[in-house]
């Protein structure tokens, strides 16, 4: 028994460890794609905000921006 759960826990480890080569290898390609965009004039830290917008649900975004504007308004901002 004591064989078969080590067994286990070391293919367990052995994925692990492959998928975090494969997230490196994400990363590296994503951060690759960020330098393009920058190399022929984006503003690579809008497009990162652009993409944490997408990510939210309608409702959670507009919900934030609402926020934001409160904050800005009572700063004197808006």
């Amino acid at each position: 028994m004591a064989e078969a759960t080590d067994d286990r826990l070391r293919l367990l480890i052995e994925r692990i460890e492959r998928l975090e080569e494969e997230k490196k290898g994400i990363a590296d390609d994503i951060r690759d794609v960020y330098a393009e965009a920058k190399a022929v004039g984006y503003d690579t830290k809008i497009m990162r905000q652009i993409i944490r917008l997408r990510k939210m649900k309608p409702d959670e975004r507009s919900e934030q921006e609402t926020i934001l504007d409160t904050y800005k308004a009572a700063l004197g901002m808006a």
